[in-house]
């Protein structure tokens, strides 16, 4: 079969499965698995071949960024639950001024982005947008732009979010590299978004229509982890991958041995382990 036959395979199939996603509501599992059949079968590949390419195609990626998955949802959760993500808008608020908010939200979702998928991430930090936009008057449309435009920007190009660290692995990149140029792409997709909130969204207003604002959060949550606790569940991961990558340099700087395999087999156990330190000694201070 020629390669454009299978290039329009290709994107057909990723039409077929946005319509069935998004407009029929159908589950992506489910949407997945059967296009990803339908289009080995197509392509030319045995029944029996189809099947076991899915499988283990699944099984590898699930292997590889399993892990990866489950500790973005644990850092997650420990922000939302300890009230990290609070502390992190105020520190950002401090730093860029008050009357900035709509920059905060999208500073905020660009570094949360990071490490924690962008749905999960507009979840956690949405009171924190409604409260920010209820004291600004600001409309929720702005503030949930920006915040958007910041989780997406990171979310699909930096890791140790599944998508480009499954690239990295795909193409055989290197991990550091790919952190590093993707922080730095991503910035223009942010600066973007919040013009675009600012010029457009503006155009449409959304009452906040909240009864909270910032301080009843922070009372709602007591006692907040302070800016170095809030922030490192989002930079330990960065800071080890980054020294998996020095570790990787022919010059060996840290040579052959367990600090080697450290960096490079514990990167992320070691962020978990960080997350439930950080998380059991938040509630034990409230």
């Amino acid at each position: 079969m020629n390669g454009i036959y299978i290039f329009s395979l290709i994107v057909i199939s990723v039409i077929v499965m946005i319509i069935a996603i998004s407009k029929f509501k159908q589950h992506p599992f489910v949407v997945l698995i059967t296009i990803s059949i339908l289009v080995g079968i197509l392509s030319g590949m045995k029944v029996g071949d189809v099947v076991t390419k899915v499988q283990t195609g699944f099984g590898s990626i699930l292997s590889s960024i399993g892990i990866v998955i489950i500790s973005g949802t644990i850092i997650g959760t420990i922000l939302e639950k300890t009230g990290a993500a609070l502390t992190m808008a105020n520190t950002i608020l401090k730093i860029v001024g008050k009357d900035r908010s709509v920059l905060t939200m999208g500073i905020t979702g660009y570094i949360t982005g990071i490490p924690v998928f962008c749905d999960s991430g507009f979840v956690i930090l949405s009171p924190i947008s409604k409260a920010l936009a209820s004291r600004s008057k600001i409309s929720l449309a702005v503030m949930g732009t920006a915040l958007s435009g910041g989780l997406y920007a990171t979310h699909c190009l930096v890791p140790p979010t599944p998508g480009p660290i499954a690239m990295a692995g795909t193409l055989g990149a290197n991990l550091g590299l790919v952190i590093l140029v993707g922080l730095l792409v991503s910035i223009p997709s942010v600066i973007a978004s919040i013009i675009y909130a600012k010029k457009v969204a503006s155009k449409i207003y959304i009452d906040a229509n909240t009864e909270d604002n910032v301080d009843d959060l922070m009372d709602k949550y007591g006692k907040l982890p302070g800016a170095l606790h809030s922030f490192s569940p989002i930079l330990l991961p960065i800071v080890l991958i980054a020294l998996k990558s020095i570790a990787d340099f022919p010059s060996a700087p840290f040579g052959d041995g367990s600090v080697k395999t450290f960096f490079y087999r514990n990167t992320y156990y070691s962020t978990f382990a960080w997350n439930i330190f950080i998380y059991d000694t938040s509630n034990k201070s409230k």
